[in-house]
């Protein structure tokens, strides 16, 4: 019996397709998929399809053909539509770490970067495809011309579900083209892991051909293969549509057969599962790039230190400049006090002069010219002083002013800082750590420590809220785009629910149609049955008629014999030609009638396998009743 060829001996229409029962019949450790050594024999599905087979053939044709499901074909060819997230720049992004791995992996000559994945020219994906091709056929060449229209050809006959354009090749980096060329890839490459999954089954199961080509063409296995084919060929000549009973047993002859250890089998499945689960695991963890999110917050961290440093550095400039203003006006101050009190001592002692001394109306002018002088200098220097004094005091305002402000922003810290759950030591949000800034109980130097030490938790714990902040803003942005993709999804599949109704509808009226015209061909098909029966019942007594008729003249011959017993040879050859013209005649009105009957044989074949019995039997009485007239002529 032959694999390839996919002919039926029988006439019949199918009630299973041949696909199903052919994959299910010849599945072998050889070739089926890696499993791990588990022999799996999948059940022919039960179609919805006519329960069992009439002489008539297919009622929507005259022919006799394999009987397909109603809904295949029906509105032609459908568009697979791709349901991976190409468009998802995550996933995308795997796909490039997953391509990059395997070319690594797998010694691509190539060389491989970031950039060059992120949006490879049209040469470089050449080079890619065909070294993943060559995976699949170490043989392979790409072709130097038309690359273009070789790419979608080879990835439609590896039965691609998925349509690659030949305008797409053109401009493979481009943002819309390339995420389909990535999947296109990708695909590539789960083929060639599983060509290589199925390698190694092959080497698993090597033992099982040691002495011959394959344990398939051995005696064993093809009296198996014929008793299983027997056992369900019959059932489904009976009406059967499913064979779980036989498909047990045949697996467990199989498994005898090829001495399969269950233990072994129950071992690998454990194996394969425990594999399965940590292979799962580890992929999500790999979605999860650490690495990169270290990177960003190193930046963050950086800057803010960068930051920090600035502003560390002004405050420092700002503290030196107040520091020098200070002093710069201590040292005015002291200067004039002592400029001051110089003067009230040479006062003083120039009051002492002229107490002890006599003066001249031209000291006495001098000296009222002095004092009037003095007394200018005096005015001068009040008001300096004055001047000096209201500075001081205006800088003491200010610096009250300043305080005041400084303290109410310390109350509105302290406030917000309460409301934010960071005071006192053991709020929510503290963490352990003090954020209640103290102005009166350190020094200087302590308190711009303290201060600093403050404005990096601070920073630290708003890098944590922006962080936490952007995550729920990316998940609420995912979150939007999977409502969006979901609507659109419900959008579509309400179209096809409505394109569902209509070829619901359609079909519904199809059926009435079919149902009637069924109705008017039974009734033809009755009226046809009748005519046959009435003819059946004349040719029967045409048949009898000529028995009896028969049987008259054998007597009557035997009469004659016993009569004309002693006359000459020649009345006696005159007798055997008469009875050779008789039987000559019966003969070929019985092939006749053996035409006759086969024509109706066929007709009637197509409406009940009683009549065809009935006939059959007719048939044979009436062969007997021939040989019965034989053997009595040869009798005679």
């Amino acid at each position: 019996m032959s694999r390839v060829t996919g002919s039926r001996p029988s006439e019949l229409p199918m009630r299973v397709q041949d696909n199903n029962r052919m994959s299910m019949v010849y599945t072998t450790p050889q070739s089926k998929q890696p499993s791990f050594g588990k022999l799996s024999i999948p059940k022919p599905q039960s179609v919805t399809s006519e329960r069992r087979t009439s002489f008539f053939g297919a009622r929507t044709s005259g022919a006799s053909m394999p009987r397909n499901s109603t809904m295949s074909g029906f509105g032609g060819t459908e568009k697979i539509k791709d349901a991976r997230p190409l468009h998802d720049k995550s996933y995308v992004q795997q796909c490039i770490r997953q391509l990059h791995e395997f070319l690594t992996e797998q010694g691509f000559p190539g060389t491989l970067s970031a950039k060059t994945l992120q949006s490879p020219s049209t040469k470089e994906f050449v080079k890619m495809f065909e070294f993943i091709y060559r995976q699949l056929d170490p043989t392979f060449e790409m072709p130097n011309s038309k690359v273009e229209e070789e790419v979608p050809a080879i990835l439609k006959a590896l039965r691609y579900p998925f349509v690659l354009s030949k305008c797409s090749m053109y401009s493979v980096g481009a943002p819309h083209t390339w995420p389909q060329a990535l999947g296109a890839l990708m695909w590539l490459i789960d083929n060639a892991k599983i060509n290589w999954s199925l390698s190694k089954q092959e080497l698993l199961f090597s033992d099982f051909c040691e002495d011959s080509d394959n344990i398939e063409e051995g005696a064993e296995y093809n009296k198996l293969f014929l008793d299983y084919t027997a056992e369900t060929y019959s059932k489904f000549m009976q009406g059967d549509d499913t064979f779980e009973d036989e498909d047990e047993a045949f697996l467990t002859k199989l498994k005898k057969l090829y001495n399969v250890d269950e233990a072994l089998l129950a071992s690998m499945e454990e194996k394969h599962r425990i594999l399965s689960d940590e292979v799962e695991r580890l992929e999500k963890e790999s979605q999860t790039d650490r690495l990169m999110t270290k990177r960003m917050e190193k930046v963050k961290l950086q800057a803010d230190l960068k930051k920090l440093q600035s502003y560390r550095s002004s405050l420092e400039s700002f503290k030196a400049n107040l520091e020098n203003k200070a002093s710069e006006v201590n040292d005015e101050l002291g200067n004039t006090v002592s400029h001051l009190e110089s003067l009230k001592h040479e006062r003083d002692e120039l009051q002492i002069i002229l107490q002890n001394q006599k003066f001249t109306p031209a000291d006495v002018e001098r000296i009222n010219r002095e004092k009037r002088e003095l007394q200018q200098t005096i005015s001068t220097l009040s008001k300096s002083l004055e001047d000096a004094e209201q500075h001081k005091w205006n800088e003491e305002i200010a610096l009250a002013k300043v305080k005041e402000k400084a303290e109410l922003k310390l109350a509105e810290y302290h406030k917000l800082a309460r409301k934010l759950k960071l005071l006192p030591l053991s709020a929510e949000n503290a963490c352990g750590h003090d954020f209640e800034i103290r102005p009166y109980e350190c020094g200087p130097g302590s308190m711009v420590q303290h201060k600093t030490q403050i404005q990096m938790l601070l920073r630290k714990l708003i890098s944590d809220v922006e962080e936490e902040n952007s995550r729920l803003a990316n998940m609420k942005l995912s979150l939007e785009e999977s409502c969006e993709q979901l609507n659109s999804n419900i959008l579509d599949k309400s179209n096809d629910l409505k394109l569902l109704r209509e070829q619901i509808r359609k079909l519904d009226e199809r059926l009435d149609c079919d149902m009637q015209e069924l109705a008017r061909e039974e009734q033809e098909w009755a009226a046809e049955i009748d005519s046959v029966e009435n003819h059946r019942k004349l040719l029967e007594k045409k048949v009898n008629y000529g028995y009896d008729e028969a049987v008259q003249h054998l007597k009557a011959a035997q009469q004659q014999y016993h009569l004309v017993l002693q006359e000459t040879n020649e009345e006696r050859r005159t007798v055997a030609n008469n009875l050779a013209s008789v039987f000559t005649i019966a003969a070929n009105h019985l092939s006749i009638t053996e035409k006759c009957l086969e024509d109706v044989h066929s007709r009637v074949q197509r409406i009940c396998s009683k009549a065809v019995e009935e006939d059959a039997a007719a048939l044979q009485n009436m062969r007997e009743t021939l040989k019965s007239m034989k053997s009595k002529a040869s009798s005679l």
